[in-house]
């Protein structure tokens, strides 16, 4: 009998996904738990595993196409029923959200969705909590689909894609008064712009001249001679989404300060033979700064926070992302608790969020949950930058390249290890009072740290 693959949800503010790529053709012979898609989120990528043994019938969502989380994508024929598992409680939002109405199976067969455990992040944003297990026992596990009630309910603002609210208050509209008719009566991009034109046309004026047919627009000219066209992953059009939404809503302000790190310089390399041969993790200047950072977040706490229109949201955890050049792009896997972690605990944390980052390994878990984002450019030999926020946050830290350079010491020159340490922040949450204060408190805290800094 075919079965039919739904989209599955992988955490409360992703309500839809790009279909990335294919991994199987209609026809081709699938083992279950044997990954069948790609899914492309703001969240993460994740491989979507078939639910049974089977052969995939029909492709029901094609590559590049974007759907509501819990539409069909695709039809597996089987002799085997799917394993259902116990149904999992969801986080209860703060505003009640309309019922999602279930897609409609195949005369046939079932609907199928899934507990995502697998999933890696691939770009700037946070997810969902989730495990990670690599046992077989302990991958995605389908579910039954339960019946649910097929009214529709305008749904709270929390349900909404981002680009449904932004089409929205560009052109002024309540959302209220548009009909969904997306899964389960959601709202979506097209129904917002129907709901424009037809605005409009109420209120035109009314005519005996016909409107002329709109002019076909002229095609696209292709690329020159001298030129080559990239077509856009669904992953680098999510990351320049997320750095639009960033750079068009928040408004950067940028400070930077110079930090004398000559005794730190000296401290990593007095301990660091020691450190790796007894925890065989590699120790970086990075550990120093985040334990630096997070004790300043602690002195200047609306740094650690996020705009809410019309209050400050402080946050009480400080978890500190740290920005990692993946293969499939830039993603920001978070170190939880910072403040409460010693240097070694945050060597040994920062350590494995990398590598787990650059083998795609990283869980929802891992990317959840930030509060303020930490990025080394000086790994790339940059001297100064101005860093794009990581939205929704308040700030975002850049530490540079370390390099010797003569400075003046007790009206004496002296050569020392000089880095520069680049903030841009939200101007809305703080002024250059509040962002110079917390950039001081960052500098004094890297550049007291000597022999007697302990590490353990």
């Amino acid at each position: 009998m075919p079965v039919t693959i739904s989209l599955p949800h992988v955490g409360e503010s992703v309500v839809e996904g790009t279909i990335g790529k294919w991994l199987k053709q209609p026809g081709d012979r699938v083992a279950r738990y044997e990954p069948l898609v790609e899914i492309v989120t703001d969240k993460v990528t994740m491989e979507l595993p078939s639910p049974v043994a089977g052969s995939l019938l029909r492709i029901l969502a094609q590559e590049g196409q974007t759907v509501p989380m819990g539409a069909p994508i695709a039809e597996v024929e089987t002799s085997e029923a799917p394993a259902s598992a116990a149904p999992v409680a969801a986080p209860v939002p703060a505003h009640p959200a309309a019922p999602l109405q279930a897609p409609a199976a195949a005369p046939s067969g079932g609907i199928v969705s899934y507990l995502v455990k697998d999933a890696r992040p691939t770009g700037p944003t946070g997810g969902g909590p989730t495990s990670e297990n690599d046992n077989m026992g302990d991958l995605p596990q389908p579910l039954s689909a339960p019946p649910v009630p097929a009214a529709a309910t305008v749904e709270s603002p929390a349900r909404l894609s981002p680009a449904v609210r932004r089409l929205a208050q560009e052109h002024g509209v309540d959302l209220s008064q548009v009909h969904g008719t997306g899964l389960g009566g959601r709202i979506t991009r097209d129904d917002v712009e129907k709901h424009v034109a037809s605005r409009k046309a109420s209120a035109a004026p009314p005519s005996a001249v016909p409107a002329p047919a709109p002019a076909t627009p002229a095609p696209r000219p292709g690329a020159g001679p001298d030129e080559e066209y990239i077509t856009l992953t669904p992953v680098r059009r999510m990351i320049a989404e997320a750095m639009v939404r960033s750079a068009s809503q928040i408004p950067h302000a940028w400070s930077a300060v110079e930090v004398d790190v000559t005794r730190l310089v000296a401290l990593r390399a007095q301990v660091r033979p020691g450190f790796e041969a007894r925890e065989g993790v590699e120790l970086t200047y990075l550990p120093f700064v985040i334990k630096a950072l997070a004790e300043a977040l602690r002195e200047h706490p609306t740094l650690n926070a996020t705009w809410g229109g019309d209050k400050i949201v402080l946050k009480k955890r400080i978890n500190v992302g740290i920005a990692v050049a993946a293969p499939h792009g830039l993603v920001v896997p978070v170190v939880h608790d910072a403040d409460r972690q010693s240097i070694a605990g945050l060597a040994r944390a920062a350590r494995e969020l990398t590598l787990r980052a650059r083998q795609n390994k990283l869980t929802l878990e891992d990317v959840h949950g930030g509060t303020f984002t930490l990025n080394n450019t000086g790994a790339l030999g940059s001297v100064v930058s101005k860093p794009i926020i990581n939205f929704p946050q308040a700030a975002i830290l850049t530490t540079e390249v370390i390099q010797k350079r003569a400075v003046v010491r007790d009206d004496a020159i002296a050569i020392r290890s000089m880095m520069n340490v680049c903030l841009s922040f939200d101007h809305r949450i703080n002024d250059g009072a509040q962002a110079g204060g917390f950039l001081q408190a960052v500098k004094r805290r890297l550049e007291a740290m000597g022999p007697d800094t302990q590490i353990y």
